[in-house]
């Protein structure tokens, strides 16, 4: 398992890349990868997760900075600079119900054709998508989602690149970890000792690369 900084994890990020951002308006999000990617070049940037956080917090500094051009999540209501690049049609934001987009994550992951959900049927949000029948009740398909880079987070890591969490932390950060061509993962502590195995929450093998949070303070 390689352990890199974060700056070289920002290096690994290249323009118009599609970028998964774990956590829960921040809390169990890659801070110092957030922060590497903000003092890059790096634009166009397609920004894929729960929400967009605030303005002066977490990645939605991001939008901040204009270095996002297309936003997929399932809220912007915290950051009113999202809602104002949106309306002056300088941000394309994809709103999508939470549980949706989880699962359109894990379908990518896990190398589904999609995921078939009531959520939406009869809405806007049905428009341009294929509706399905199963036993006579119609769903809608919503395509699997994948991304070229995922930036995680994790309370503990061994060398293996085997994560663990505490409590909410690991929110969007597991199925995130399945559905990246590069996943790097930002942790709080990272052990001398093998994990216990019935504590391994993402297992190394989808692990790419090891960024220090406490290292880099």
């Amino acid at each position: 398992m390689k352990i890199i900084s974060a700056k070289e994890a920002a290096a690994l990020v290249k323009d118009g890349d599609s970028v998964m951002m774990g956590g829960f308006l921040g809390c169990g999000t890659a801070h110092k990868c957030v922060d590497a990617l903000l003092a890059s070049n790096i634009q166009n940037l397609t920004l894929i997760g729960n929400d967009t956080a605030m303005a002066d917090f977490s990645y939605g500094k991001l939008i901040v900075s204009r270095q996002v051009k297309n936003v997929i999540a399932t809220h912007i209501g915290t950051n009113k600079e999202t809602g104002r690049l949106m309306s002056e049609g300088e941000l394309n934001v994809t709103l999508v119900p939470q549980g949706t987009l989880a699962e359109r994550i894990r379908a990518g992951g896990y190398g589904l054709g999609g995921v078939l959900v009531t959520t939406g049927l009869g809405t806007d949000v049905q428009k341009g998508k294929e509706v399905i029948k199963v036993d006579g009740k119609e769903y809608l398909l919503e395509k699997p989602l994948r991304a070229n880079v995922a930036m995680i987070y994790a309370t503990y890591a061994d060398k293996y690149g085997n994560l663990a969490f505490d409590g909410t932390t690991r929110n969007f950060n597991v199925v995130m970890a399945m559905a990246a061509d590069i996943v790097i993962v930002e942790v709080e502590e990272l052990l001398d000792e093998p994990l216990n195995p019935n504590h391994v929450i993402i297992p190394g093998v989808v692990v790419d690369y090891i960024v220090e949070n406490k290292k880099e303070k």
